[in-house]
């Protein structure tokens, strides 16, 4: 279940709000109670396009589309291969013990068989019957996610044959974002949903783990990555990384997790303009953008873009620079207009 949480602060240029992001999972003490995942509507994988990496030897990857960029840790068993080619634009390729398990397909150039990025919802609906909720079975359990009325409006679910789709959903301008590919196991670990479950529920990486470091970089990495993407669809400069911005954001979103809070203003370090100060950061014009417990930092872009004054603040067109910061899964944007 999302909640959406969008309150004022104290302004330096543009509206702001905040945004959270909650799924929960029960545990079904009899199988029975889940209904048969034979009845979900299910559609024919693609003989081509994206989605025929999933399940496939990386080789089958780096053949066509050759070595990534640079290569990203995540929190679920499985490594981003980053890629940004001119040729189809940028995508994300989750690859563990050798095979593809999920693909993140951002590029408008890309083939997402069987939609086409930037394709309008109205299209979409009429061709694919979205259900309220899917039945997944693996080796560990029985899952059956529930999609809530805004799932379905923003990020619905599809099967296609043995694999899912996620849509990103634009509901401002009533197009297709991006698309997330993945394997029923990754589906599982992600469970981005309301989920009821028969078995065991699958574990990303402990909260402890030092591997978390890493994995805050990289979120770091793609909502940045993500961000000049969208901006640039709009027609929008894109924004230069800032080494000083990207340390308040991080020391904000680490205080959130670590004082269990949820706002633009710190009870210790103050509201934007404050925490700026004190990283003495210059700016003529300066917003921010947080979000929590999102699966990762894709998702918690597609949520800002989903919401009024998330969105507005990250296509601002007179901002000039962004720093990111990611603890755990709390997300800060903070972007300012250079002076």
């Amino acid at each position: 279940m999302i909640i959406f949480l969008i309150g004022l602060y104290v302004q330096l240029r543009p509206e702001n709000g905040v945004l959270q992001n909650h799924s929960s999972n029960k545990k079904m003490d009899n199988s029975s109670d889940i209904h048969d995942h034979s009845k979900d509507q299910t559609y024919s994988r693609p003989d081509h396009g994206m989605s025929v990496y999933i399940g496939k030897p990386v080789k089958t990857l780096t053949t066509h589309f050759g070595k990534p960029q640079r290569v990203d840790p995540s929190p679920y068993g499985y490594d981003w291969w980053i890629y940004k080619k001119k040729s189809t634009g940028y995508f994300q390729a989750g690859v563990k013990n050798g095979k593809v398990t999920t693909i993140y397909a951002v590029g408008t150039r890309l083939d997402v068989a069987p939609f086409e990025i930037g394709e309008n919802v109205e299209k979409i609906y009429s061709s694919i019957l979205m259900d309220t909720d899917m039945t997944v079975q693996t080796n560990e359990g029985t899952y059956r996610f529930e999609l809530s009325e805004e799932d379905l409006n923003i990020r619905p679910l599809v099967r296609l044959g043995d694999i899912y789709a996620q849509l990103a959903l634009d509901k401002f301008s009533g197009k297709l974002l991006f698309i997330r590919f993945m394997d029923k196991n990754t589906l599982t670990m992600l469970h981005p949903y309301e989920m009821v479950y028969h078995g065991e529920l699958p574990e990303s990486v402990p909260e402890d783990d030092p591997k978390w470091v890493d994995v805050e970089k990289a979120n770091a990495r793609q909502i940045f990555d993500l961000t000049n993407i969208v901006r640039a669809r709009f027609g929008l400069k894109k924004l230069a990384w800032n080494t000083a911005l990207s340390e308040v954001a991080y020391n904000h979103s680490k205080d959130m997790a670590d004082d269990h809070y949820f706002s633009h203003v710190s009870p210790k370090y103050g509201d934007l303009k404050e925490r700026l100060k004190n990283g003495h950061v210059s700016y003529a014009a300066a917003g921010e953008n947080i979000a929590a417990h999102y699966t990762d930092g894709p998702a918690a872009v597609e949520g800002w873009l989903n919401s009024e004054g998330h969105r507005k603040t990250l296509l601002e067109k007179d901002f000039t620079h962004l720093g990111v910061g990611v603890y755990q899964k709390y997300y800060t944007q903070d972007f300012m207009k250079a002076p």
